[in-house]
């Protein structure tokens, strides 16, 4: 009997500074390694893509005509859209079809216009009608689905996003190395990732804030924040770093900071529990389900009440010797156990003839 046939689209995986990229590549690895055999696994990518995968399985490269006639629209029994901004839409292939749904963080920024969200709501609504089931990474975001796109719910289901264990390769060291204990955090340089509330934190201390992710207009913001509070010299924008730095980052500061309010899972959180930091976010979106009771929270973003919480933290984080805690809590969220998942929910879709 001839292997059921999948399709997985990784093509938002063009920028490997992108979290689209890490996903892609933790699931992508994943689902090779956990397959057994069970599928004849392919998957849909761009050809400039920075990684395809060691060559253990048959790449379908992106075409801008895919759009109006998709070759191999026939060619298979499933086909797995890892997210939602997927360029191959779901009406070019008659199979069964799974989307996976990262966030709908539109809804939740404060500086969103009601047209662009009904219009971003719309978008995501036209998709799920078109797929047999659609997964969330995290429940926070199922939430948000059920409210904006009921009709979604009977479909809906939630695959937490797993989270590499990096490690850092001996004697390595980063571009910039920190002169002094120091702060870290890493992501785009938006305004919704919150880096601009960050100076507060180094008043009253000489720590440095090592801050890492791909550079936009809002860095100003950041620079202003840091000369207000007069701290300006201490913090570090790096632009994007490499694996290596990223890890060594993570394994070297005193703590990892992230007062983000738009989050879908928040990847970052995890890789750096694996090293047993303790972590600073915002109570807001994703962030208290995936941090769960081994983070520490700011409830609003007043600096001295930041300030308090992180002083706080750190004399908790230091007095009960927390690190053995937060990487066994990092533990629950792995790429293998979300690959298997993500399988199961294959085999269930293709063994449901009604769906």
């Amino acid at each position: 009997m001839a292997k059921p046939s999948v399709l997985v689209t990784f093509d938002s995986m063009k920028n490997p500074n992108s979290g689209y990229f890490s996903f892609g590549k933790g699931l992508g690895d994943a689902l090779i390694a956990q397959n057994n055999d069970r599928f004849k696994l392919m998957y849909y990518m761009f050809k400039n893509t920075t990684y395809f995968f060691n060559g253990k399985l048959d790449i379908m490269y992106l075409y801008r005509l895919h759009n109006l006639y998709f070759p191999a629209a026939n060619k298979f029994d499933l086909v797995h859209f890892t997210d939602q901004t997927c360029r191959l839409k779901p009406r070019m292939v008659n199979a069964k079809k799974i989307m996976t749904i990262h966030d709908i963080n539109k809804v939740h920024l404060s500086f969103s216009k009601a047209h662009k969200i009904e219009k971003h709501i719309n978008n995501i609504r036209n998709k799920i009608l078109q797929v047999d089931k659609v997964v969330t990474i995290s429940k926070f975001v199922a939430d948000d689905i059920i409210k904006y796109i009921p009709e979604a719910k009977e479909k809906l289901s939630v695959i937490h996003n797993g989270a590499d264990k990096l490690y850092v390769p001996q004697d390595h060291i980063p571009a910039y190395l920190p002169q002094k204990p120091f702060l870290f955090t890493i992501g785009l340089l938006s305004v919704q990732k919150g880096f601009h509330l960050l100076p507060p934190l180094l008043a009253g201390n000489d720590f440095e804030l090592v801050i890492s992710g791909i550079e936009t207009p809002h860095k100003q913001r950041i620079i202003e924040e840091a000369e207000k509070f007069g701290c300006k010299d201490r913090v570090i924008i790096t632009g994007p770093v490499s694996d290596d730095d990223k890890a060594w980052y993570y394994k070297n500061c005193s703590a990892f900071v992230f007062p983000s309010v738009a989050e879908g899972f928040g990847l970052p959180v995890i890789e750096a529990m694996y090293f047993g930091k303790p972590v600073f976010l915002s109570k807001f979106t994703s962030l208290p389900e995936i941090g769960g009771d081994v983070a520490y929270y700011f409830d609003n973003f007043e600096p001295k009440h930041m300030q308090s919480v992180f002083i706080k933290g750190m004399q908790d984080f230091n007095d009960q010797n927390r690190s053995a805690d937060i990487i066994k809590h990092a533990g629950k969220f792995s790429w293998e156990k979300t690959a298997q998942q993500y399988l199961q929910l294959y085999s269930e879709c293709l063994s449901n003839k009604t769906i």
